[in-house]
């Protein structure tokens, strides 16, 4: 095993950000328990923020881009894995704190690290990544307070998305009519194509004035928060349940509390990145048995190399992609 590897690597030298694919040593790599070799990995908004500097990502600097990561350890002093086990590490201080999966090389604490669950390859791991867990564990805390198919439609913000996607297949799969919101007119074949029953644009959804209007949805997951969130707050059914995931739209929510103690509504906020490590990986295994999406190569929107990142973040950034993008952390196109 040479002492090097490649990564993507973002600097900030004096305020001033800069980005490439560097030789980095292992010792750069930071401390940890588990060096994996690293597979895949993928794109994720937050990357493509902390990888062009448009958003204030990163705590420390240098590091390694990449919030997500699957592959084969290869070296461990925790007994709970050993080599050649196939692991998928998400969000924790990744690419936050800590050397993220852009680099054919990570290593982490053991505590971050989740065993790959059998039914899943490693490719298909980094297809759902941290957007699929997140969907996966939106799924798992409305079905834990109650949410059914026969209580009514689940609708869907920021539907495109890697979230977005992912959250859509989950839910028709479980047996949800699910409703698709997006300002893209052009994807709604794509949207019934991975299981959206109606898509419907964000034009559509009426901001409404009153504490409570007609209730309309059984429950929610919403990417966007802001005005969206706070429409979805007054347009809910009786006891249904949102699940806030995003705050695209803004993190501003102005509601009352009449959806909340008139109607029974939950708003349940998903955390991925600090999510404790029994229901983590209880959730991965849902992915992979009765939450495993069924149209994951429709979701890929593209496989790059880690040479690619800068071009995929600024198609990110401007909307030009949709579901899932996969990088193949071994492939160079040098």
């Amino acid at each position: 095993m040479n002492d090097t590897c490649k990564a993507f690597r973002i600097h900030n030298d004096d305020g001033q950000h800069r980005a490439s694919i560097e030789d980095v040593t292992f010792d750069d790599l930071g401390e940890g328990d588990v060096l994996i070799k690293t597979r895949f990995s993928s794109v994720n908004y937050k990357d493509a923020l902390a990888g062009t500097g448009k958003g204030k990502i990163l705590r420390s600097f240098p590091l390694n881009g990449g919030i997500d990561s699957c592959g084969d350890v290869v070296d461990s002093s925790d007994p709970r894995f050993s080599n050649g086990d196939q692991v998928i590490v998400t969000s924790y201080g990744l690419s936050v704190y800590h050397n993220g999966g852009y680099s054919e090389y990570l290593r982490v604490p053991a505590d971050w690290v989740v065993k790959l669950p059998d039914g899943l390859g490693p490719f298909e791991a980094m297809v759902l990544g941290t957007a699929g867990f997140t969907a996966g564990l939106a799924c798992y805390r409305m079905e834990q307070n109650g949410q059914r198919p026969d209580q009514g439609p689940i609708i869907v913000t920021g539907a495109t998305g890697g979230v977005g996607s992912l959250a859509i297949d989950i839910f028709s799969q479980r047996g949800y009519e699910v409703v698709a919101v997006s300002g893209k007119p052009e994807m709604s074949d794509y949207l019934k194509q991975i299981g959206a029953a109606r898509v419907i644009g964000r034009d559509e959804i009426s901001p409404g004035q009153r504490p409570l209007e007609k209730g309309l949805w059984a429950g929610a997951v919403d990417n966007v928060g802001g005005e969206m969130l706070a429409n979805l707050t007054r347009t809910m059914q009786p006891w249904g349940n949102i699940a806030s995931i995003g705050l695209a739209g803004g993190f501003d929510l102005n509601t009352t509390v009449m959806p909340f103690i008139i109607r029974g509504v939950s708003l349940l906020g998903i955390d991925s990145q600090e999510c404790p490590a029994d229901i983590r990986q209880t959730v991965w295994n849902l992915l992979a048995t009765d939450y495993r999406p069924r149209h994951l190569e429709t979701i890929v929107d593209k496989v790059v190399t880690l040479e690619e990142l800068p071009e995929v973040f600024e198609q990110m950034l401007s909307g030009k992609t949709k579901g899932r993008v996969v990088v193949n952390t071994q492939e160079t196109t040098a």
